[in-house]
């Protein structure tokens, strides 16, 4: 095979197939095809024996029922070649997506939950490139390939013990590739697919408007729903950008102390800003409230749009890394490792808390190193008050702002590693444990040295300057690496490979495709933008222009991040989803600390100060009155949120539809079986 097409070419019957070099045979009538589509390569060491490669290919598409994928499977190049190419027949293409509890159009044009025994009512059924996307396709077959378990204890053929020995319900794909057989598992790309979304989305002559259905369809819900907040999420910063222009540039009143004089009309770090922001400091409280809630409508209509509205809740296999003792599961009967919960808590509370609370004290650490030198920068600017002490003044932030980035790439490295080791069963648990402790430790390293400032030694002048460095420092360092190193990477690397294949003929696609890097995720990304939303939320009230900031950011960050996406990595596989997951509830943690964030930066306005003294008021008294407008506040916030359905009433009416038709469906279903029953005895007795 010398083209990515080439599996395509090679066979016009797939029933009827028995050759070495040819696809798996289809022993269903419904499932045989004149075209098969190639969807996931598995890319195997250059040692692997043929015996190993035959077993593995036997392996996947053998029945569920003997512990196979139930897939279609060719040797790629040839049996003695190193990679897999996988396919999905239409059976089990339909099965899954029962399983998974996808939404698809029925004949009346409604999105319904899929159901295999009613499958004809279905539109596009006969079609699988209609009925189903791309992403979905291949991620059936991700789901199949995970599903392989041993059936019983056995050994690998090829692979020497110990190595090569399966345990009875052990992941099959998770133990080959841990031994080193399979170097990875990747989905193919559609060329054509591909070059005609870059178009419409990196290449886009407006610097607005993303393709998101075409997204989804080719990547998927995971990646879909990224974009689509990210989207969301930029458009929403222009109100507070326009709102932190005006207060910057047509307010100028706003930065300059009640006595100035014309010659002295310059902002001094001394004079408290906060006062003449009191305005934006309320809008960012409705604002991060009121964009939280249009955005879980919108993610719900999202969700009806895509079918993952109605994602299935079942009790599913074990995750391929989860480990424990075979046994049989109380619930499902089922024989699977099974591991006590107890021991599980007892690492998370002697292994995984006192970890992230060595490196907690790491950030707190980092942050008396930057403290030091904050004093000592501006004791030497006192003293000297020269251009280049007055540059050093920003060297404790920038230091400290690196010591955090780094400090930032070890913790995700060890929080991963604490998680695999507390041996979650589900792979829900396991992503909630791995993201809630990344999420505590981003928080307090990005925003320990603010809440410190503001809070403790109530100095704005020194918050502002903290804040603006961290939003330049972070853009410049974030746009260097997101716009200038992937475009010398693609120019001067990817680039010349391309010519290389396209002048060459022999050049394997498939192989090129595999060696492309693996995709990193989209952690930190979500990391990214729920700093950017913190610092927006909680702080823009003492630098207006937070916001305009973030808008210039995110209008290059959608179209990098396409690029990348589309042209320096792997295509990743991606789950059908409903939301953003565990990132929705962070979001909305930030958005309610912002209530307190922001009446605690009012109280430090000089204008309300000098009210509070002007009346009287006792500091104690002005605390009361701070808890009581905080309350109240934090009840508008609530009664915003009850007013804003998180569903538009359309989405509601169409869940409930779906719910009772399932329900009509289910009392046919028994009473079908009831009946068959009874024909069953009365010709039995006859």
């Amino acid at each position: 095979m010398t083209t990515q097409k080439e599996p395509q070419k090679e066979l016009s019957d797939p029933g009827k197939s028995s050759g070495p070099n040819s696809w798996s045979r289809v022993t269903c009538p419904c499932c045989i095809s004149s075209h098969i589509e190639p969807l996931v390569l598995i890319q195997l060491a250059e040692n692997v024996q043929h015996i190993t490669k035959q077993w593995i290919m036997s392996t996947i598409s053998a029945p569920g029922k003997n512990g196979g994928a139930q897939l279609l499977v060719h040797p790629g190049e040839d049996m003695k070649g190193d990679m897999i190419v996988v396919a999905a027949p239409r059976c089990t293409l339909l099965r899954v997506t029962e399983d998974l509890g996808l939404c698809k159009t029925y004949q009346d044009g409604n999105m319904t939950t899929f159901s295999y025994d009613d499958k004809d009512s279905f539109l596009n059924i006969d079609n699988m490139q209609q009925f189903l996307t791309l992403a979905e396709r291949q991620f059936i077959v991700k789901y199949e390939l995970d599903s392989m378990r041993a059936l019983e204890d056995q050994r690998i053929p090829g692979i020497p013990a110990p190595k090569g020995k399966l345990k009875a319900r052990e992941s099959i794909l998770q133990r080959l590739e841990k031994v080193g057989v399979i170097r990875n598992v990747t989905p193919l790309h559609d060329q054509k697919k591909l070059t005609a979304l870059g178009k419409e989305w990196y290449s886009h002559k407006s610097l607005w408007g993303q393709p998101l259905d075409g997204i989804q369809a080719y990547f998927g819900g995971t990646i879909a729903y990224y974009f689509s907040f990210l989207d969301f999420y930029t458009l929403s910063l222009f109100p507070p950008a326009i709102l932190g222009l005006f207060i910057t540039f047509f307010l100028p009143s706003a930065n300059f102390s009640a006595n100035k004089t014309a010659e002295s009309a310059q902002p001094k770090d001394d004079d408290d800003p906060v006062s003449s922001y009191m305005v934006q400091a309320v809008f960012s409280m409705i604002w991060s409230t009121v964009f939280m809630e249009l955005w879980k409508r919108r993610s719900a209509t999202l969700a009806y749009r895509w079918g993952t509205f109605n994602l299935a809740e079942q009790f599913q296999e074990p995750r391929p890394g989860f480990r424990g003792e075979l046994g049989t599961n109380p619930v499902t009967g089922r024989l699977e490792p099974l591991f006590p919960d107890w021991k599980r808590k007892l690492r998370m509370g002697l292994v995984s808390v006192p970890v992230v609370g060595v490196f907690l004290g790491l950030v707190v650490l980092g942050m008396t190193g930057f403290y030091f030198f904050e004093r000592l920068m501006s004791g030497w600017h006192k003293a000297y008050n020269s251009y280049f002490t007055a540059v050093l003044l920003y060297f404790p932030s920038i230091a400290h702002i690196v010591y955090t980035n780094m400090l930032g790439n070890v913790y995700r490295n060890v929080a991963l590693k604490l998680t695999e080791a507390e041996n979650h069963r589900e792979e829900s648990s396991f992503d909630y444990h791995h993201t809630t402790k990344v999420l505590v430790f981003t928080f307090f390293n990005n925003f320990a040295v603010l809440f410190h400032i503001a809070f403790f030694k109530e100095d704005i002048p020194l918050l502002r300057k903290r804040l603006s460095s961290l939003l330049i420092v972070t853009q410049l360092v974030g746009q260097f690496t997101e716009v200038v190193v992937p475009y010398l990477v693609d120019r001067f690397v990817t680039s010349s490979e391309r010519n290389l294949k396209e002048d060459d003929p022999e050049v394997d696609h498939l192989q090129a495709q595999g060696n492309l890097p693996a995709f990193p995720g989209l952690f930190a990304e979500y990391i990214e933008l729920l700093v950017q939303f913190g610092y927006l939320s909680l702080f823009s009230c003492v630098y207006p222009l937070t916001a305009p900031l973030l808008l210039l950011n995110n209008l290059t960050e959608i179209r990098t991040d396409a690029y990348k996406l589309c042209k320096l990595f792997n295509k990743p596989f991606s789950a059908p989803v409903a939301n953003m997951g565990v990132w929705q509830p962070a979001f909305e943690v930030l958005s309610f600390i912002s209530v307190m964030s922001n009446c605690w930066l009012l109280l430090l306005s000089p204008r309300v100060r000098d009210l509070t003294q002007d009346a009287g008021f006792s500091s104690v008294q002005v605390l009361v009155i701070a808890v009581i407008v905080e309350h109240a506040l934090i009840a508008l916030k609530m009664i915003l949120a009850f007013i804003i359905p998180d569903e538009p009433d359309w989405v509601q009416i169409k869940r409930e539809q779906i719910e009772y038709n399932s329900m009509q469906a289910l009392k046919k279903q028994r009473i079908k079986r009831v009946n068959v029953g009874d024909a069953l005895q009365t010709k039995t007795k006859i």
